[in-house]
């Protein structure tokens, strides 16, 4: 089995505490950094979101490959080029104002950074001004990701789109949405990019639209 092979199906496995050491025994035999984490790595994330979507895995299962992801990609970094390790660019993500809600958050979190972006992990509570800050502060910013658990904070979802047409940055940045009582409808009336139901669907999306 390659080193690829491998470091593909410890992810795959969920593997979390075995991953580090794969990773470092790959590059010191001369694997290619960039070659574990885009077809290694992120290839076997895509793997798993797509057994989710097709029902074949649930939550538990995606969650423990993210996070055997997230620590094989802990080690990978250090030997990886800048433009490597800056992956497919920034995404900013957090629970809206008013909600408190962030299981399906950091999970949609996780999906990201296993698809090779930088992810901006706001928490919980966040207004529009600090999606935006933020956003401005990281000028690599690609998406914009606003969750919301509860019909009562939906309306800041809104607020966010809003804040961000606002400021004249609706051109440099994607924004989307998220949430059990979060529709397409919404989405579509509100003006938002996207809608997702789920954190596979986020991940894939996110990747269409800067590809």
């Amino acid at each position: 089995m390659s080193k690829v092979a491998e470091i593909k199906e410890l992810i795959t496995k969920g593997k979390a505490k075995a991953i580090a050491q794969a990773v470092e025994d790959a590059i010191k035999e001369g694997a290619d950094a960039s070659e574990l984490l885009n077809e290694g790595m992120i290839g076997a994330m895509d793997e798993i979101g797509q057994k989710f979507t097709e029902g074949k895995i649930f939550v538990p299962e995606m969650l423990i490959s993210a996070k055997a992801m997230k620590k094989g990609v802990e080690a990978l970094k250090p030997h990886l080029s800048a433009d490597a390790a800056a992956g497919l660019g920034t995404v900013v993500i957090g629970t809206v104002l008013g909600d408190l809600h962030d299981i399906g958050k950091n999970l949609v979190a996780m999906m990201l950074e296993s698809a090779g972006f930088e992810v901006i992990d706001l928490g919980v509570d966040v207004s529009p001004e600090k999606f935006l800050e933020t956003a401005k502060a990281n000028p690599n910013t690609k998406i914009i990701c606003c969750s919301a658990l509860l019909t009562t904070t939906m309306p800041n979802i809104g607020a966010t789109v809003k804040a961000f047409d606002d400021a004249g940055m609706r051109d440099k940045v994607k924004i989307m949405i998220g949430g059990a009582p979060v529709t397409q409808k919404y989405c579509d009336e509100i003006g938002a990019d996207i809608y997702t139901a789920d954190a596979a669907a986020a991940a894939a999306k996110a990747k269409e639209i800067v590809a």
